[in-house]
């Protein structure tokens, strides 16, 4: 009987690193149907029969992210024929307002708008700006994301081609993270690299398309933002991509990725930086996909296949096991990474991923319990995807 507690733990482990072997070939699927989709989309593109419609680009601002004027540069500088910036702030002192009217001087034939939105209309201040933004916004097509994302000169051609369908009512696009010098800056480049976009894949392929939104890229049609009631609907929720991603999806329209692929500059976070944007992340997703955050446990496949090993007292057949965790977990992190996110950094950084596999368990598990989180300088207390602003 005293082998029994170890005999348990034994097979909860291989429970768990088959489960986790089986989210690294699902995202290797997933992967390769990514990467069929775009060869697809890139054999059928026809540049004389393109769909190009006029585009408001609408990017909400709060103070100046690392490499935010070569990111500004990237959109003014789209090979497309009609388009229009539309930046927002919620401070009228806001630092990023300067570079905005130096972009305007640097490109004078762009149309670039800058809106001070000053009326706070609820927790998530970002959506609050982008309320009051979509009011300046002359076309039907509306493009929104982050003030750190800089885009290759074909991104608003790939990125509006899926919404020549019209059963498409929003395309997303997936991201790679361009590290600064830190470690913590670096683990969380990582982490979207590896963790992140297979993630999204595996997803796309298990649920037969997205139910979501990935802030570096969100363009739809106007109609389709005011069939779930505008901005104003997501104005208190965290995870505003996630939602409007999920309420365009329940409308009966489809949520597509785009071909293009983005660069996000991330901060140079120190270790507790990273550990606090980290469970802030975590956090976010237990509210927004709850099913799917238990369903999670299942992709620390490192960490589960060690725990095999021990339990198994070393047994062959056991390393055996733990060798092909490790292998399935490089190839389904590197693929990503190289081959749908096009991250040329990330072998810089890949010695790493034995520390991140380990960290991340950690994170998930404490992401299960407390409601508070810190956002851009202020304190919040998350229930059900929703924001309450903690006073100072």
């Amino acid at each position: 009987m005293h082998f029994a507690p170890r005999l348990l733990v034994e097979a909860l482990a291989v429970a768990g690193t088959l489960g986790c072997l089986f989210f690294y070939g699902l995202a290797l699927a997933g992967l390769a149907s990514f990467l069929q989709s775009r060869r697809r989309a890139s054999e059928l593109a026809r540049p004389a029969d393109e769909y190009l419609p006029p585009v408001s680009i609408l990017k909400p601002l709060k103070g100046v992210d690392p490499e935010i004027w070569e990111s500004f540069c990237s959109h003014a500088e789209q090979d497309y024929p009609e388009f229009e910036l539309i930046f927002g702030v919620s401070d009228a002192n806001d630092p990023a307002r300067d570079l905005v009217q130096r972009l305007k001087e640097k490109y004078p034939v762009r149309t670039i708008k800058l809106v001070v939105a000053d009326r706070i209309l609820g927790a998530n201040v970002k959506v609050s700006t982008l309320a009051q933004m979509v009011r300046e916004a002359r076309y039907d097509v509306l493009l929104v994301n982050d003030s750190d994302i800089r885009v290759a000169a074909d991104y608003l051609r790939q990125a509006t081609a899926p919404l020549r369908d019209p059963q498409v009512g929003l395309v997303t696009c997936l991201y790679r993270g361009v590290a600064a010098g830190t470690l913590g800056s670096k683990l969380e480049a990582l982490g979207i690299a590896t963790d992140f976009a297979p993630g999204v894949l595996s997803a796309r392929l298990l649920e037969g398309g997205l139910r979501f939104g990935l802030g570096s890229t969100l363009a739809f049609r106007r109609r389709e933002l005011e069939a779930i009631g505008g901005f104003e609907a997501i104005l208190d929720y965290l995870a505003d991509d996630y939602e409007l991603g999920r309420r365009i999806a329940a409308t009966g329209k489809r949520v597509e990725l785009a071909a293009a692929t983005v660069a996000t500059f991330l901060p140079a976070y120190t270790l507790g930086e990273f550990w606090r944007h980290q469970l802030r992340w975590w956090r976010t997703i237990r509210d927004a996909r709850r099913w799917g955050y238990a369903g999670l446990l299942f992709t620390f496949g490192t960490p589960w296949a060690v725990l095999t090993v021990a339990a198994a007292r070393g047994a062959a057949w056991a390393w055996v096991l733990f060798a092909a965790t490790v292998a399935a977990r490089l190839v389904s992190g590197l693929g990503t990474a190289v081959w749908a996110l096009e991250d040329r950094g990330v072998a810089g950084n890949f010695l790493l991923l034995p520390l991140r596999d380990f960290i991340t368990p950690v994170v998930w598990a404490a992401g299960l319990f407390g409601h508070r989180i810190h956002w851009r300088g202020d304190d919040f207390i998350l229930k059900a995807g929703k924001l309450t602003r903690l006073l100072p």
